[in-house]
């Protein structure tokens, strides 16, 4: 788990569509460049939720449906580029699911498979 950068709330990693990229390959970009995560990301999300981002300008539209990806921790990088921007910590899914407010999110969270965090 990570919190933002802006309210400090407790978040999974998650960026935006890029041309050119698939949906799970920027899931595992924003792994590393928000919390450090080096790993290999399976292309099928474990789900999806609403989100609502609230440090968009007014009249942006705040509402996006993120699908979540499950990636295969590798190692923990040295340095990355939000290191120090925002807090992490390792916890059980359903120490995530207690700390997130998008009830999607905290569903999805208690009912993952237990091979994605078993090791």
């Amino acid at each position: 788990m990570i919190t933002s950068r802006g309210t400090g709330r407790w978040i999974t990693p998650k960026g935006w569509p890029k041309a050119g990229k698939t949906l799970h390959d920027m899931a595992l970009r924003e792994a590393f460049e928000e919390a450090g995560i080096r790993g290999s990301v399976n292309p099928d999300p474990v789900g999806q939720f609403d989100y609502m981002k609230y440090d968009l300008p007014a009249e942006a539209i705040p509402s996006f449906t993120v699908n979540v990806y499950a990636v295969e921790f590798e190692r923990m990088a040295k340095n990355w580029p939000e290191r120090g921007q925002r807090i992490s910590e390792w916890v059980s899914p359903e120490e995530a699911a207690a700390r997130v407010d998008e009830p999607e999110l905290k569903k999805l969270l208690l009912n993952l498979p237990d091979f994605i965090y078993s090791k």
